[in-house]
């Protein structure tokens, strides 16, 4: 257990709440809760297991959270109002990179020979060869976690790359991450895009196969932040500014050795936490081929106005097709790196 540290200015919080989804990505989360990365920071954080990715959105928009690990997507359609009402919503710190898969159910997987290589495009274009041969029978039902979200937009760039039309030749719908193994072994949905344990869950239950995963279509992109509203922000800087640091020193921690890893994982896998869902994996195994999950690295936690442009893009064009405008300066506020610079002397 780390001792409190003090600085030039106390968090004006002691007790906050923060959201999170039960993904591999939760970690530093957990980590700087179980290891005391928080009380050392002078926060006594207590952590709410959030299964819909849509609940944790609202709460956090309605106060009932102080922040939550968020899609990267996510504070920017809360700014711009996808969704629900908008709520300038920021993201001063990244939690992951990569750990999404494409996953395909097994009888799918079998029958349309779609399998993970080293290309996406491989799995994709098999997968539309087969949707357009006479076997196929209906249209896939694929599961993705939110409509904003890195997911969303990976599992439709996959589909194009094997000429499938995500609107037409599939049908695509929103599921809580917890819910694909199940959904997917009753066969309610026929594949999905998740982060991690999901993906290998399904596997290692002979219920699915990895078809691609978020790293090939999109290599090193931000996957999940810490999300606080402006308005959170602006009031409680220096909580903010000690929230920022704790999750730092959480991550500093999980880098040292491979004894920390095993230990994140064991914490992982209490029942508040993610539980039954990781017991498949013997340890977090960071940046493995082929998910390559980041939780930790130089540079990795820094948020970037430059870094988020790849899911933004999407975002942008949904708006500008419905005949909004996009301003790029809703962008540069919502990953900006500043709180974390300022709280880590950067």
């Amino acid at each position: 257990m780390s001792r409190p540290q003090h600085h030039a200015t106390s968090p004006e919080l002691e007790r906050i709440t923060l959201g999170f989804v039960p993904l591999i990505d939760a970690a530093l989360l957990i980590v700087a809760r179980e290891r005391g990365c928080f009380a050392a920071q002078g926060l006594d954080v207590s952590l709410s297991r959030e299964n819909a990715w849509a609940t944790l959105r609202d709460k956090v928009a309605a106060g009932l959270l102080d922040g939550a690990q968020m899609l990267a997507p996510m504070p920017l359609a809360m700014s711009m109002g996808l969704g629900r009402a908008p709520c300038d919503t920021l993201a001063p710190l990244l939690l992951s990179r990569n750990g999404n898969t494409v996953t395909l159910s097994s009888p799918l997987s079998e029958a349309s020979g779609a399998e993970l290589t080293d290309s996406p495009s491989d799995s994709a274009l098999a997968l539309g060869d087969w949707l357009r041969g006479p076997g196929s029978g209906k249209r896939p039902r694929l599961a993705m976690v939110y409509p904003y979200s890195c997911q969303h937009y990976q599992l439709r760039e996959w589909l194009t790359l094997g000429d499938i039309a995500p609107d037409r030749d599939v049908e695509l719908v929103a599921l809580p991450p917890p819910r694909m193994v199940e959904a997917l072994r009753d066969g309610q949905i026929d594949g999905f895009c998740a982060g991690e344990p999901w993906g290998t869950l399904a596997r290692h239950c002979g219920t699915g196969q990895l078809v691609a995963t978020g790293a090939q279509l999109w290599p090193d992109h931000p996957e999940k932040v810490l999300g606080v509203t402006r308005s959170w922000a602006q009031r409680y800087p220096a909580t903010l500014a000690a929230l920022l640091r704790a999750l730092r020193d959480a991550s500093k921690w999980l880098s040292t050795s491979p004894e920390n890893r095993r230990q994140a994982l064991g914490w992982l896998a209490l029942p508040p936490y993610l539980d039954r869902s990781v017991r498949h994996l013997e340890s977090l195994d960071l940046d493995a081929a082929p998910i390559h999950q980041q939780l930790y690295g130089n540079d990795m936690l820094r948020p970037t106005p430059q870094a988020a442009l790849h899911f933004a893009a999407p975002i942008v064009r949904q708006l500008e097709e419905a005949g909004g405008r996009f301003d790029p300066a809703l962008l540069a506020a919502c990953y900006s790196p500043v709180h974390f610079d300022a709280a880590t002397h950067q």
